[in-house]
């Protein structure tokens, strides 16, 4: 019998991997295929993401995908892509880009949450759209733009969410993904669509942006273009939950609903799944997000500055090669006991993030840290003790009990800073997957491809497809 491929294409911010993954009709089994990175781009004074470098990454991993099946004899099934959510991308009505993609760590949005404050208060457009304010998220960027009179957005036919964009770059079929286009601040909670009034502020009209699609479909097939260049035929292109926290979360490993999630990479996005949106006083006084998940439920949840600082650092002490694990275990050789807020806006994207550490600990007559020990110390602790009080507040908001902790993403590898969360948080924290999201995607193409049907045997199919690691508070 011909083996049959799925290809999850998992894109984070800076850095992106391609999983070839097959089903037995028990379990995932995935192998890495190729790993890539892409730097914000600094240019004319802004950060851009080089979208065309982006895209070439994308086909590069489909033409390895192309040269493994056909030296195996086997086929491609289907393509899903994930990213990160916010930032967008325009198109002219020809396909060609008609500008870079702004970088959501552009300082051009700074304020752009009280700017906006001209067209609606806070609390009307959080009871619209229930979405946790940063200054990033797409309404503002557009808004920014608009304001600054950029010609793109009138020069746009298409503005397209990043794993839209480059789904549209591979079929020619401009969608709207339901799941990223929750994070932009712009969807109403009750019609699920693109908020008119929002569209009218910000003089757009919804034709620039496709339709809505809900993870599972088919989008289309590779272009004959495409095809040509990467010796694929016409694969399906499916629309995963097009937003990578949604696919991690659809990965979880567990059969019950009483836990709260922690996607832990460079953001440490704290949630819970919930069968309803809570955009109520107390979650607009918490700041929390609302954004769209699979099956028509809710992923409550709040964005935390995760592993960003620590990646930083990491750079500027000359560290980049050394081993995660000891530099973690180092943190043990520090008596530093000071803590910072990772959410202060200082360390958002400082010249120096060291200097900006030092800076926050002078302002506060708290002690610096030293040596590369103290800050990592610092770092860690700091990020447990900023989940522990943001998981106090996401109990007052979560529908259910929350007994658990599952850690995802290429932060539960840590086991230093998973022991961390468990005694900071007073729970068991379940580590693992690390590559959650790319199991999620796969399991989102299963499902298009009509061979899963309900989240709860996504979830089964996960349990059986992966191992974790508990730690409990000591």
């Amino acid at each position: 019998m011909e083996k049959t491929y799925h290809l999850a294409l998992d894109l984070g911010a800076t850095s992106g991997r391609s999983v070839l993954a097959t089903f037995d009709g028990e379990r995932v089994t995935t192998d890495e295929l190729t790993r890539f990175h892409y730097p914000m781009l600094p240019l004319a004074g802004h950060l851009f993401w080089n979208l065309p470098l982006i895209y070439q990454e994308v086909l590069n991993a489909l033409r390895e995908a192309s040269r493994r099946l056909k030296a195996e004899g086997a086929t491609l099934a289907s393509v899903g892509i994930d990213t990160w959510g916010c930032d967008v991308a325009y198109f002219h009505a020809d396909g060609s880009l008609a500008g870079l993609p702004y970088c959501y760590r552009d300082t051009h949005t700074t304020g752009a949450v009280d700017e906006f404050g001209r067209h609606m208060p806070r609390p009307e457009l959080y009871s619209r759209t229930g979405i946790q304010f940063m200054d990033f998220n797409t309404l503002f960027q557009l808004d920014t733009l608009r304001r600054s009179e950029a010609p793109v957005l009138d020069a746009a036919d298409k503005i397209l969410f990043m794993p839209d964009a480059l789904v549209y770059m591979l079929t020619g079929r401009a969608v709207t993904e339901f799941t990223v286009a929750s994070t932009s601040q712009m969807l109403n909670l009750a019609t699920g669509d693109f908020d008119e009034v929002l569209l009218e502020k910000l003089r757009l009209g919804r034709e620039k942006f496709g339709p809505m699609v809900q993870p599972g479909a088919v989008i289309g097939t590779l272009t004959p273009e495409v095809q040509t260049a990467t010796g694929l035929g016409a694969v399906d292109i499916i629309a995963v939950a097009g937003h990578d926290t949604a696919s991690a979360v659809i990965g979880i490993p567990t059969s019950d609903s009483n836990y709260a999630y922690l996607s832990c990479g460079t953001w440490a996005l704290l949630g819970v799944e919930s069968p309803d949106s809570n955009s109520g006083d107390k979650a607009l006084e918490y700041n929390f997000t609302n954004e769209g998940g699979i099956d028509g439920t809710t992923r409550l949840l709040k964005n935390i500055c995760g592993l960003w600082i620590f990646e930083r650092v990491r750079e500027e002490l000359g560290l980049r090669d050394a081993d995660i694990s000891e530099l973690a275990a180092s943190c043990h050789d520090s008596q530093c006991a000071t803590l910072i807020n990772p959410d202060d806006a200082v360390f958002a994207n400082p010249k120096s993030m060291v200097e900006a550490i030092n800076e926050y600990c002078a302002a506060r007559s708290l002690e610096c840290p030293a040596t590369s020990a103290d800050y990592i110390r610092v770092i860690y602790r700091s990020l447990a003790h900023r989940v522990g009080e943001v998981l106090g507040w996401l109990r007052e908001l979560a529908p259910g009990s929350v007994e658990r902790l599952h850690v995802i993403g290429g932060g539960s590898r840590n086991g230093h800073l998973m022991q961390m969360l468990a005694d900071e948080t007073g729970m068991p924290v379940i580590a693992g997957p690390a590559e959650c999201t790319a199991l999620g995607n796969i399991l989102v193409q299963l499902r298009g491809c009509g061979r899963v049907d309900t989240l709860d045997s996504m979830r089964r199919i996960a349990a059986r497809s992966t191992d974790t690691v508990t730690y409990n508070p000591q």
